[in-house]
């Protein structure tokens, strides 16, 4: 009977019960001659045996859950994406720093205000991956910066391009995403008409305008926008674009963990740490690297 109750994932919890309730020659250690002191030291074995078989009902998921996070996401491609590789470069990043740490991540893609508010709830342990904004700070504590955006301007190969300052944009056809915003001095600079911004729906779509010149410059977050021509236009394409290294926009973004969550600083000071050392030992970039490698998509994508 022991054997086959410890053949199972709680059969050590099980014999520890059938141990306590055994003791002499029966069941019960009620035998004559023992009186009071017999009696209670059974009912102590009993009380103490049922405590046992409460814990051994707790689902085992529950007991094993310490080592376990659920992380809340949007889909944000190429950095977290539900039909990537390990969900993407970004989210690999993140699930071999916990790792690091001991933890188990299970990503969670949902609407971005849903992930949010999950998260703020404590029905997840973080979400990721987020731009700073103070009003944040009410709900969670911020992480240190797991991925720099980069905007650029992408261009063709041999038109000449160069900009230091958006005085140097004057007269140029700049596209554009509908509703974007690609930082304040850009927005300023499209307010003041120094160039001629044309919004369309897609990358794909800009990009293909920017082939055919009916557009001159298109500003994209370096990452997204290689993994974009990558993904839709055709390697004849993709080798006539390339891009100009000074910086439209820098961003940071981070993990979020809730305030109210009793793990969460704890939590944030482990991710923080193994983050650091992932930066200092190189092994940081070499997420950005596979990338750029196409190491994370998925074959027939």
């Amino acid at each position: 009977m022991l054997s086959e109750v410890g053949a199972g994932p709680i059969g050590p919890i099980m014999a520890q019960a059938a141990a306590l309730l055994y003791c002499g020659d029966g069941i019960f250690d009620t035998r004559p001659g023992n009186g009071e002191k017999g009696l209670n030291a059974t009912m102590k074995r009993i009380r103490l045996c049922w405590l046992v078989l409460c814990i051994a009902c707790v689902p085992v998921s529950v007991l094993a859950a310490d080592n376990h996070l659920q992380v809340s996401v949007g889909d944000w491609p190429p950095f977290i994406a539900q039909n990537q590789k390990h969900h993407g470069f970004i989210a690999h990043l993140i699930s071999d720093i916990f790792a690091a740490e001991g933890y188990i991540v299970s990503f969670h893609f949902l609407p971005w205000n849903r992930a949010y508010r999950e998260a703020a709830k404590v029905q997840r342990d973080a979400t990721a991956v987020w731009m700073y904004k103070a009003e944040r700070e009410n709900d969670f504590y911020y992480s240190d910066p797991v991925l720099k955006e980069q905007f650029v301007f992408f261009h063709r190969k041999g038109d000449g391009f160069h900009w230091q300052h958006y005085g140097d944009l004057v007269g140029l056809t700049i596209g554009g995403g509908l509703g974007y915003s690609y930082g304040p001095e850009f927005d300023a600079a499209a307010e003041a008409e120094l160039f001629k911004l044309e919004r369309v729906a897609s990358d794909e779509q800009n990009f293909l305008r920017l082939l055919i010149g009916r557009i001159d410059v298109f500003p994209e977050e370096i990452n997204v926008g290689y993994f974009t021509l990558r993904r839709d236009l055709k390697p004849e394409q993709v080798a006539q674009i390339t891009h100009h290294p000074k910086p439209v926009l820098e961003n940071e973004s981070f993990m979020l963990f809730p305030r109210k969550g009793p793990d969460s600083l704890a939590l944030v000071k482990k991710f923080n740490k193994r983050l650091r050392q992932f930066q200092d030992s190189g092994r940081y970039q070499t997420y950005f690297a596979a990338f750029e490698r196409g190491e994370y998509e998925v074959a027939g994508d």
